[in-house]
């Protein structure tokens, strides 16, 4: 990959940009939502969809397309608005997120085009990933497997039984990203359970291990750039992240792990934020 041009380091930032943006019209708009998680996870996202992963928006069931899962299901209003700007739904379906009869549920759901997983139920979606790791290695496919962890959620025993089944099947084509903004539903995660010293833990089982800014586009990059180096073992990305990202009042807090803004003006300070951010890029 090399070191990226200033310009595509501009475009991944606005796209994630625009990907908060979006985040928080739709859960603004549905009274619903998880935003916290899915402001943290923003920049991960506009490095897969827009740089990253080989998908095809008018082929979402391309047999050779790289995978996607995002365990942390709840942060599915920034997946959504990857997905539609990248091509795989119209835009405008975003404000139909959590309505009746839209394809867009709280959860990912596999009506929705270009979703490989249905996913919500923490701890599951590793499992899943590694299914499609495994028949990737299988069928001499070249295909890569790509998901995004919560902290919280990795507290799950089922996170930790699959980590040591892709480790002992060599899953070299597997990268999962651990989303670390420290924060779950209810409370800092270290006074939930204590995680650290997480980058050893995964060691232990067997992972190559990264640590990068998940907020910074151009070490995303070179991570997964540098896991793809790897042989004879998955990856794990330790993404140290801010919950709430890029929303002043949202930062750092679980108040808003699964609540929309609050008012029409913590709405509108939101979004001014955002914009004020973007000009700035």
């Amino acid at each position: 990959m090399g070191t990226l041009p200033d310009e595509k380091i501009r475009e991944l930032k606005l796209k994630a940009n625009e990907i908060r943006t979006w985040v928080i019209k739709m859960v603004y708009a549905a009274q619903s939502g998880h935003p916290g998680g899915a402001l943290s996870a923003a920049d991960i996202l506009s490095v897969l969809y827009f740089h990253e992963m080989r998908v095809d928006p008018h082929n979402p069931e391309w047999d050779d397309r790289d995978r996607f899962v995002l365990s942390k299901g709840h942060a599915s209003p920034a997946y959504y608005a990857a997905l539609a700007m990248r091509g795989f739904f119209p835009i405008e379906e975003l404000m139909k997120f959590r309505k009746l009869e839209s394809f867009l549920q709280g959860h990912p759901s596999l009506m929705v085009p270009g979703v490989d997983m249905c996913t919500g139920s923490l701890g599951q979606g590793l499992s899943a990933a590694i299914g499609m790791a495994l028949a990737g290695k299988m069928d001499g496919k070249g295909y890569r497997v790509y998901t995004i962890l919560g902290d919280g959620e990795i507290e799950e025993g089922n996170i930790w039984e699959a980590a040591m089944t892709a480790a002992t099947r060599k899953l070299d084509n597997l990268i999962a990203i651990v989303d670390r903004n420290m924060i779950q539903l209810d409370d800092f995660t270290d006074k939930m359970v204590a995680l650290d010293p997480l980058e050893k833990k995964w060691n232990g089982f067997g992972w190559n291990v990264l640590s990068i800014n998940g907020h910074d586009v151009v070490q995303i990059a070179h991570a997964l750039d540098e896991a793809k180096k790897v042989k004879g073992m998955p990856t794990v990305i330790i993404a140290h992240t801010v919950k709430g990202k890029g929303v002043s009042y949202m930062e750092n807090t679980a108040k808003y792990h699964g609540k929309p803004p609050q008012s029409e003006e913590e709405y509108m300070q939101a979004l001014k934020e955002l914009e004020e951010e973007r000009r700035g890029i």
